[in-house]
């Protein structure tokens, strides 16, 4: 079942989303060579205490961290670990924070130090790409018309889509329903209606969309041994149009 929320409750949200999005502000600048993911991660467990919040992640199925970090061509819930960071690394770090009751969620790749231009612009395509979904969640509109944005933009410059790794609501949850991927034809799929809270997570491959996930029963990555990014906001489906309640 969708869960809509009301104008009042898509407020309440705005500071699980506004705390997340300030995590992300603040790592900006602590992702350089020779940072371990971490030590992100204890960052994070220390900045979502001072701000208020619960590392939602943390026992989720049994997965040990408040953070994912997924570096290189590792798509999605990579383990923090003690390995350095190094020169020409991409790294996506994800976070869930719990807030009064409310989820925020959001994804987002970094690189570290100076890095390919393949690397630069698998990161540039998938942020657009993201912007351009979010661009088409309007009320009315159909999750195909959002999901065909992100994938002509990712296929159009040479990159892949992963299938296997879902988008989803959001609400006292961190996955509720619907749950959807990022590729779609117009005018298909459900139809978005004011106060659907929702995930944009679009993960592109610079190889094919295929994927393994490590003996650690978590840690998906590609597998082509190619790079991989992704970008994710958590937005709200407004009369107004759509609201990124994890806006930077």
């Amino acid at each position: 079942m969708v869960i809509l929320k009301s104008r009042a409750e898509i407020e309440e949200m705005r500071k699980a989303g506004g705390i997340v999005a300030a995590f992300h502000q603040a790592i900006a600048s602590m992702i350089q060579p020779g940072v371990t993911t971490l030590d992100i991660e204890s960052f994070a467990v220390r900045f979502l205490k001072e701000n208020g919040a619960k590392a939602y992640t943390i026992g989720y199925n049994g997965y040990p961290f408040a953070t994912c970090a997924s570096v290189n061509d590792v798509i999605a819930h990579g383990f923090p670990n003690r390995k350095p960071l190094k020169e020409g690394d991409i790294v996506t770090i994800d976070i869930v924070a719990e807030a009064d009751g409310w989820i925020g969620d959001s994804a987002w790749c970094y690189a570290v130090g100076e890095v390919s231009e393949e690397a630069r612009n698998l990161m540039q395509v998938t942020k657009e790409s993201l912007y351009l979904g979010i661009e088409k969640a309007v009320v009315g509109n159909r999750i195909g018309d959002v999901m065909h944005a992100v994938q002509t933009h990712a296929e159009r410059n040479g990159f892949s889509v992963v299938l296997d790794l879902l988008g989803h609501g959001v609400g006292r949850e961190m996955h509720e329903e619907p749950n959807y991927t990022h590729v779609g034809n117009p005018g298909k799929g459900f139809r978005l209606k004011e106060g659907m809270v929702l995930t944009i997570e679009p993960m592109l491959n610079a190889g094919k969309a295929l994927m393994t996930i490590d003996a650690d029963g978590w840690t998906a990555r590609t597998a082509d041994g190619s790079l991989s990014a992704q970008y994710e906001h958590t937005i709200a489906i407004t009369a107004d149009g759509p609201i990124i309640l994890t806006a930077q």
